[in-house]
């Protein structure tokens, strides 16, 4: 089943990506590696609520840029970054008990009403939540590994932590 391998491959990344967000330093959510980077506490908010765009995803069938809310307020601690991501990443889990045949319905990108592009529910779940939340967990690394904080296991041993 379907549900199956993206469950599956959901808890390893977002396991993965709370063991970096608990490594944060509350005193430095505010730097950032280049003035056109985000924050370190911007990023880390980012990650926290990627998981939320699951319910889109998975409960509408299309969703339209023009209706896209503001960007979300930077938490101002580790302590609610870590509680934004656990409550997203708990709540996503839960709305992932579908069958087959809802994973492979069309989901479309729309852009003032005209779709941009649209492919199965499970494609847009992956590249979405999975495959966005895998690249800022790559920037979050090095935004760690720039502030001499030791880097955890990823997809394997760091120079950090083998």
């Amino acid at each position: 089943m379907i549900k199956d391998a993206l469950l599956a491959e959901y808890d390893h990344e977002m396991g993965t990506t709370r063991k970096l967000l608990e490594r944060l330093p509350d005193d430095k959510l505010a730097w950032r590696p280049h003035e056109k980077s985000m924050a370190l506490g911007e990023l880390a908010s980012h990650l926290g609520n990627i998981p939320n765009w699951a319910a889109n995803i998975l409960g509408d069938a299309s969703f339209d840029l023009a209706a896209a809310p503001p960007n979300q307020t930077p938490k101002a601690s580790r302590a609610e970054i870590l509680a934004l991501f656990d409550d997203s990443t708990k709540k996503t889990r839960a709305l992932m008990n579908k069958s087959d045949a809802e994973y492979m319905a069309p989901w479309s990108l729309k852009r003032g009403g005209q779709d941009v592009f649209s492919m199965p529910r499970f494609a847009a779940f992956r590249s979405f939540v999975l495959s966005h939340t895998i690249h800022h967990r790559g920037q979050l690394s090095v935004y760690l590994r720039l502030n001499q904080i030791p880097v955890p296991p990823i997809y394997g041993p760091t120079a950090d932590e083998g």
